[in-house]
């Protein structure tokens, strides 16, 4: 598991290789990922925005950003807990990605990035 904080907000990340994927007779490396933000300041924020920069060996980058995470804009009371799962599909075995979401402090109402360390998206053959 992978970990970063800034700003009071933890971000923890695992990930998983899910096999591959024939979408339009393209053959694809599917990852999922699951992504637990914790609010350990003493501080009432909310996730307004993501944006990702995704990195596939054969297919460069793509940047992918909009509200929220899987539809929902969560709040984070001090010491709450929020988690999600999503996936990507690689054109090749060995990627990354990395980015941020964009939070409110719901007190003083100022925005404020919090990053999302980078984290490996590897086929299990090449770690042996």
């Amino acid at each position: 598991m992978i970990q970063q904080i800034t700003k009071g907000i933890k971000i923890s990340v695992e990930t998983s290789y899910n096999g591959t994927s024939y979408r339009d007779g393209k053959l694809y490396y599917v990852f999922s990922y699951t992504i637990s933000i914790e609010n350990v300041s003493l501080e009432t924020v909310k996730l307004t925005d993501r944006f990702w920069c995704i990195y596939d060996s054969l297919n460069g980058t793509e940047i992918v950003s909009g509200e929220g995470v899987v539809g929902q804009t969560p709040t984070l009371l001090p010491n709450d807990n929020y988690t999600y799962s999503s996936g990507c599909f690689l054109e090749s075995n060995i990627g990354a990605m990395k980015g941020f979401y964009t939070m409110i402090n719901l007190e003083t109402y100022d925005q404020f990035k919090v990053y999302i360390p980078t984290f490996q998206l590897t086929t299990p053959v090449l770690l042996n």
